[in-house]
Protein backbone atom coordinates (compact mmCIF):
# COMPACT_ATOMS: atom_id res chain seq x y z
CA UNK A 1 0.00 0.00 0.00
CA UNK A 2 1.33 3.13 -0.79
CA UNK A 3 1.63 6.37 1.59
CA UNK A 4 -1.34 7.88 2.64
CA UNK A 5 -2.61 10.66 0.04
CA UNK A 6 -2.65 14.31 0.92
CA UNK A 7 -5.68 15.91 1.40
CA UNK A 8 -6.83 19.07 0.28
CA UNK A 9 -7.56 20.73 3.70
CA UNK A 10 -6.13 23.28 4.91
CA UNK A 11 -7.44 23.32 8.56
CA UNK A 12 -6.13 19.86 9.29
CA UNK A 13 -4.38 18.62 12.61
CA UNK A 14 -0.93 18.56 12.71
CA UNK A 15 -0.46 15.85 14.78
CA UNK A 16 -2.15 12.22 12.88
CA UNK A 17 -4.85 10.03 14.93
CA UNK A 18 -4.96 7.13 15.95
CA UNK A 19 -7.22 5.63 13.16
CA UNK A 20 -8.88 2.94 15.72
CA UNK A 21 -9.19 5.76 18.33
CA UNK A 22 -11.72 7.86 15.95
CA UNK A 23 -13.72 4.39 15.73
CA UNK A 24 -15.66 5.46 19.17
CA UNK A 25 -19.36 7.54 19.02
CA UNK A 26 -19.79 11.03 19.95
CA UNK A 27 -21.06 12.00 23.49
CA UNK A 28 -24.61 13.02 23.00
CA UNK A 29 -26.77 9.24 23.61
CA UNK A 30 -28.58 10.70 20.19
CA UNK A 31 -25.68 11.11 17.76
CA UNK A 32 -24.45 7.77 17.57
CA UNK A 33 -22.00 8.01 14.87
CA UNK A 34 -18.27 7.44 14.98
CA UNK A 35 -16.12 10.34 16.05
CA UNK A 36 -14.14 10.22 12.54
CA UNK A 37 -17.31 10.90 10.56
CA UNK A 38 -18.28 13.62 13.66
CA UNK A 39 -14.50 15.14 12.19
CA UNK A 40 -15.28 14.40 8.93
CA UNK A 41 -18.28 16.55 8.93
CA UNK A 42 -17.07 19.53 11.30
CA UNK A 43 -14.49 19.87 8.36
CA UNK A 44 -15.88 19.63 5.49
CA UNK A 45 -19.51 21.08 5.91
CA UNK A 46 -18.41 23.41 8.81
CA UNK A 47 -19.94 21.53 12.03
CA UNK A 48 -21.38 18.94 14.08
CA UNK A 49 -24.17 17.78 15.59
CA UNK A 50 -26.51 19.05 13.18
CA UNK A 51 -29.44 20.69 14.75
CA UNK A 52 -33.53 20.66 14.12
CA UNK A 53 -34.75 22.26 11.90
CA UNK A 54 -31.61 23.68 10.36
CA UNK A 55 -28.12 25.39 11.44
CA UNK A 56 -26.31 27.35 9.21
CA UNK A 57 -22.67 28.14 9.77
CA UNK A 58 -19.35 29.84 8.00
CA UNK A 59 -17.73 27.52 6.86
CA UNK A 60 -14.08 28.54 5.84
CA UNK A 61 -13.70 26.06 3.03
CA UNK A 62 -15.72 27.56 1.08
CA UNK A 63 -13.49 29.96 0.53
CA UNK A 64 -10.76 26.73 -0.63
CA UNK A 65 -10.62 25.27 -3.53
CA UNK A 66 -12.22 21.37 -3.25
CA UNK A 67 -10.47 18.07 -4.07
CA UNK A 68 -10.43 18.77 -7.78
CA UNK A 69 -9.56 22.50 -7.77
CA UNK A 70 -13.32 23.83 -7.90
CA UNK A 71 -14.87 26.24 -5.78
CA UNK A 72 -18.57 25.74 -4.02
CA UNK A 73 -20.63 28.22 -1.80
CA UNK A 74 -22.73 26.15 -0.20
CA UNK A 75 -22.79 22.44 1.32
CA UNK A 76 -24.72 20.51 3.82
CA UNK A 77 -26.03 17.07 5.45
CA UNK A 78 -28.96 16.36 6.84
CA UNK A 79 -28.97 13.19 8.96
CA UNK A 80 -31.17 10.32 9.36
CA UNK A 81 -33.33 11.86 12.08
CA UNK A 82 -34.28 15.41 10.06
CA UNK A 83 -31.33 17.87 11.19
CA UNK A 84 -29.57 19.94 9.51
CA UNK A 85 -25.98 21.84 9.31
CA UNK A 86 -25.59 23.95 6.16
CA UNK A 87 -21.93 25.30 5.69
CA UNK A 88 -21.81 28.84 3.69
CA UNK A 89 -18.72 30.92 2.76
CA UNK A 90 -18.34 33.16 5.49
CA UNK A 91 -18.72 36.36 2.68
CA UNK A 92 -22.92 34.48 2.42
CA UNK A 93 -23.62 33.70 6.46
CA UNK A 94 -25.17 36.99 7.27
CA UNK A 95 -27.11 36.81 4.63
CA UNK A 96 -28.35 32.87 5.17
CA UNK A 97 -28.89 34.18 8.44
CA UNK A 98 -31.01 36.72 8.13
CA UNK A 99 -33.80 35.13 9.05
CA UNK A 100 -34.36 31.59 10.50
CA UNK A 101 -36.25 28.83 8.16
CA UNK A 102 -39.01 27.18 9.61
CA UNK A 103 -37.87 23.88 8.05
CA UNK A 104 -35.60 21.95 5.11
CA UNK A 105 -38.10 22.25 2.56
CA UNK A 106 -38.54 26.05 2.69
CA UNK A 107 -34.63 26.20 2.80
CA UNK A 108 -34.22 23.77 -0.26
CA UNK A 109 -36.52 26.84 -1.72
CA UNK A 110 -35.40 29.67 -0.77
CA UNK A 111 -32.15 29.67 0.11
CA UNK A 112 -30.73 30.59 -3.42
CA UNK A 113 -32.76 33.33 -2.97
CA UNK A 114 -31.89 34.92 0.45
CA UNK A 115 -27.97 34.31 -0.96
CA UNK A 116 -28.75 36.52 -4.21
CA UNK A 117 -28.40 33.86 -6.45
CA UNK A 118 -31.17 33.86 -8.57
CA UNK A 119 -30.03 31.20 -10.93
CA UNK A 120 -29.02 28.83 -8.95
CA UNK A 121 -31.13 26.18 -6.72
CA UNK A 122 -30.40 23.55 -4.53
CA UNK A 123 -30.20 19.84 -4.96
CA UNK A 124 -30.57 16.96 -2.41
CA UNK A 125 -28.74 13.54 -3.22
CA UNK A 126 -28.50 10.15 -0.80
CA UNK A 127 -25.55 10.28 1.23
CA UNK A 128 -23.98 7.16 2.82
CA UNK A 129 -21.24 6.66 5.31
CA UNK A 130 -19.44 3.34 6.59
CA UNK A 131 -16.65 2.30 9.15
CA UNK A 132 -17.17 -1.70 8.19
CA UNK A 133 -17.23 -1.80 4.46
CA UNK A 134 -18.24 -5.20 3.01
CA UNK A 135 -15.94 -8.01 3.04
CA UNK A 136 -16.19 -9.13 -1.11
CA UNK A 137 -13.14 -9.95 -2.47
CA UNK A 138 -11.03 -7.63 -4.80
CA UNK A 139 -11.61 -6.72 -7.93
CA UNK A 140 -8.96 -3.74 -9.40
CA UNK A 141 -5.57 -3.00 -9.06
CA UNK A 142 -4.61 0.39 -7.54
CA UNK A 143 -3.04 2.42 -10.37
CA UNK A 144 -1.25 5.85 -10.68
CA UNK A 145 -3.82 8.11 -12.66
CA UNK A 146 -0.41 8.89 -15.19
CA UNK A 147 -0.85 5.23 -16.52
CA UNK A 148 -1.89 4.80 -19.69
CA UNK A 149 -4.54 2.22 -18.86
CA UNK A 150 -6.34 4.45 -16.81
CA UNK A 151 -9.30 6.62 -18.31
CA UNK A 152 -9.67 10.46 -18.78
CA UNK A 153 -12.60 10.25 -16.25
CA UNK A 154 -10.37 9.14 -13.16
CA UNK A 155 -7.22 11.68 -13.59
CA UNK A 156 -9.03 14.55 -11.93
CA UNK A 157 -8.64 12.39 -8.32
CA UNK A 158 -5.02 12.48 -8.47
CA UNK A 159 -2.76 9.89 -6.99
CA UNK A 160 -3.81 6.46 -7.03
CA UNK A 161 -6.80 5.09 -8.41
CA UNK A 162 -8.51 1.37 -8.40
CA UNK A 163 -9.09 0.09 -11.97
CA UNK A 164 -10.27 -3.87 -12.54
CA UNK A 165 -8.66 -4.82 -15.99
CA UNK A 166 -9.47 -7.14 -18.20
CA UNK A 167 -7.14 -8.53 -20.73
CA UNK A 168 -4.88 -5.67 -19.31
CA UNK A 169 -7.25 -3.21 -20.54
CA UNK A 170 -9.83 -0.87 -18.16
CA UNK A 171 -12.98 -2.52 -17.16
CA UNK A 172 -14.15 -0.56 -14.23
CA UNK A 173 -12.74 2.07 -11.75
CA UNK A 174 -12.70 4.01 -8.23
CA UNK A 175 -12.17 7.17 -7.28
CA UNK A 176 -11.35 9.04 -3.96
CA UNK A 177 -12.39 12.08 -3.15
CA UNK A 178 -9.65 13.50 -0.88
CA UNK A 179 -12.28 16.04 1.49
CA UNK A 180 -10.21 15.65 4.33
CA UNK A 181 -8.06 13.79 6.60
CA UNK A 182 -11.24 11.86 7.94
CA UNK A 183 -13.89 11.28 5.26
CA UNK A 184 -13.06 10.47 1.61
CA UNK A 185 -16.05 10.00 -0.95
CA UNK A 186 -15.98 7.38 -4.08
CA UNK A 187 -16.87 7.35 -6.99
CA UNK A 188 -17.19 4.27 -9.39
CA UNK A 189 -18.02 3.69 -13.06
CA UNK A 190 -18.15 0.28 -14.96
CA UNK A 191 -17.86 0.11 -19.13
CA UNK A 192 -20.99 -1.19 -20.81
CA UNK A 193 -19.57 -4.29 -21.55
CA UNK A 194 -18.38 -5.09 -18.23
CA UNK A 195 -21.66 -4.50 -16.29
CA UNK A 196 -23.73 -7.11 -14.56
CA UNK A 197 -21.16 -9.27 -13.04
CA UNK A 198 -20.41 -7.76 -9.82
CA UNK A 199 -17.50 -5.55 -10.23
CA UNK A 200 -18.79 -1.80 -9.19
CA UNK A 201 -19.94 -3.69 -5.49
CA UNK A 202 -16.40 -5.12 -5.16
CA UNK A 203 -14.28 -2.44 -6.61
CA UNK A 204 -16.29 -0.20 -4.12
CA UNK A 205 -15.58 -2.28 -0.99
CA UNK A 206 -11.92 -2.52 -1.80
CA UNK A 207 -11.61 1.01 -2.15
CA UNK A 208 -13.62 1.58 1.11
CA UNK A 209 -11.50 -0.98 3.34
CA UNK A 210 -8.38 1.25 1.87
CA UNK A 211 -9.90 4.25 3.14
CA UNK A 212 -11.12 2.66 6.43
CA UNK A 213 -7.48 1.38 6.81
CA UNK A 214 -6.32 4.46 6.67
CA UNK A 215 -8.36 6.07 9.13
CA UNK A 216 -11.07 8.02 7.48
CA UNK A 217 -15.03 7.15 6.90
CA UNK A 218 -15.45 6.19 3.61
CA UNK A 219 -18.24 8.09 1.80
CA UNK A 220 -20.54 7.17 -1.06
CA UNK A 221 -23.44 9.51 -2.66
CA UNK A 222 -25.64 9.54 -5.39
CA UNK A 223 -29.21 10.30 -6.69
CA UNK A 224 -32.20 9.21 -5.30
CA UNK A 225 -33.12 7.79 -8.29
CA UNK A 226 -30.13 6.07 -9.04
CA UNK A 227 -30.85 2.42 -8.41
CA UNK A 228 -28.18 0.71 -9.69
CA UNK A 229 -26.17 3.43 -7.48
CA UNK A 230 -27.78 2.60 -4.33
CA UNK A 231 -27.71 -1.73 -5.13
CA UNK A 232 -23.62 -0.87 -5.23
CA UNK A 233 -23.75 0.77 -1.99
CA UNK A 234 -25.46 -1.79 0.05
CA UNK A 235 -23.55 -4.61 -1.32
CA UNK A 236 -20.68 -3.07 -0.85
CA UNK A 237 -21.69 -1.95 3.12
CA UNK A 238 -22.67 1.10 3.03
CA UNK A 239 -26.59 1.05 4.35
CA UNK A 240 -29.04 3.64 3.34
CA UNK A 241 -29.69 5.35 6.95
CA UNK A 242 -31.59 8.21 5.50
CA UNK A 243 -28.98 10.69 5.27
CA UNK A 244 -28.92 13.37 2.68
CA UNK A 245 -26.04 15.51 1.41
CA UNK A 246 -27.82 19.03 0.13
CA UNK A 247 -25.39 21.83 -2.16
CA UNK A 248 -26.53 24.20 -4.62
CA UNK A 249 -25.85 24.41 -8.13
CA UNK A 250 -26.01 27.00 -11.34
CA UNK A 251 -29.37 26.39 -12.73
CA UNK A 252 -28.48 28.39 -15.64
CA UNK A 253 -25.42 26.31 -16.86
CA UNK A 254 -25.78 24.81 -19.97
CA UNK A 255 -26.04 21.02 -19.88
CA UNK A 256 -22.22 19.71 -20.15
Amino acid sequence: MSARRQTDNPHDEPTPLDPWQDRGVVDRPDDAIPEVLARHLRSWVGAWPAEHPVLIVANPRMDQPVWDGSMGEVVGIADGEGRVVIGVAPALEPLANAAPFVDLDELMRDLPARLERPGQRMFSGVMRWTVTPASLPDAGVWLPIDDPRVPPWLHPFGGDVLVALEDDRYAAGVGIKNHDAWGQELAVATEGAARGRGLARRLVAQAARRVVDEGAVATYLHAPDNVGSARVADAAGFPDRGWKILGMFDASAPPG
